[in-house]
């Protein structure tokens, strides 16, 4: 009998990234979102780190459904800002998921600061836990710097003004492909695979 297990996200593109690595992975689980269960209350981000805020939305879902949970925190780590937006990520500007006004705010944050003092980092925790109590995390990092102005359409959030150390294009003019397999989030998912696997026993 085929494992179920739940992604703590209505976010369909980070459910068929995860769909994709578990495929890639052989592990046999059906993994569906947070919109199966129209009864399911959102979880406030309420911890103060991006591990403590993936685990507490993967505890409250599996106790929720009775189900293995899989959630998700990320966002960018600025050295200049002494680590922020950091958790505040997606509402550093103060609504949450406005994109544009997050960048020209960090922008503007970092308009003084030289070059040499713009690296910066996306980080992801992923968790799973069991509705037994069980529970791991794993984690992802890219490491770049933060650009002037942005370059790129693809991608979302901070994407077009990362600039990933090593190479000469940001996040947002890679394709879905090339991003997947060096971001923090596909990080961080593919490390969560043998996890899964050992846990569920599939």
């Amino acid at each position: 009998m085929t494992t179920r297990v739940v992604l703590a996200t209505k976010n369909r593109k980070k459910l068929d990234e995860l769909r994709r690595i578990l495929d890639t992975e052989g592990l046999d689980v059906e993994l569906l979102g947070t919109d199966a269960f129209p009864e399911l209350p959102d979880v406030p981000e309420t911890e103060s780190s991006f591990e403590g805020n993936a685990l507490l939305k993967a505890r409250e879902v599996a106790k929720a459904t009775g189900l293995p949970a899989v959630a998700d925190d990320s966002g960018l780590c600025v050295d200049a800002l002494n680590g922020m937006p950091g958790i505040f990520s997606a509402r550093w500007a103060g609504r949450h998921g406005d994109d544009e006004a997050n960048l020209d705010l960090l922008l503007g944050q970092l308009n003084d600061v030289p070059d040499r003092r713009r690296s910066a980092a996306f980080h992801c925790a992923a968790a799973v836990a069991l509705p037994d109590g069980t529970e791991r995390v794993v984690e992802g990092r890219l490491e770049g710097f933060i650009l002037r102005e942005r370059r790129g359409s693809n991608g979302f959030g901070y994407d077009p003004i990362f600039l990933p150390f090593g190479y000469h294009v940001t996040t947002a003019e890679m394709t879905s492909e090339e991003k997947d397999a060096i971001s923090h989030r596909g990080q961080a998912m593919r490390s969560l695979a043998p996890v899964l696997r050992d846990l569920l026993g599939t």
